[in-house]
């Protein structure tokens, strides 16, 4: 039986707080998409809503080991 899977901060895909490469490890992306997929949707939305979320996921997202 597979293990589920869930969302977690990456400790090796990590630039900041390891979000992207998190939700890129999540949908088996490139971590370089999911950070280029933040850089745009934070530009295009004015940088507080992308700057704001990032914080916010980076509160109620757990750790890679303590998901």
């Amino acid at each position: 039986m597979s293990e589920k899977k869930r969302l977690s901060k990456s400790s090796k895909d990590k630039v900041f707080l390891g979000i992207c490469g998190g939700i890129a490890n999540y949908f088996d992306s490139d971590p370089v998409l999911a950070r280029s997929a933040y850089v745009i949707l934070t530009i295009f939305t004015g940088f507080v809503p992308g700057i704001l979320g990032y914080i916010i996921l980076g509160v109620i997202i757990p750790e890679e080991g303590n998901a």
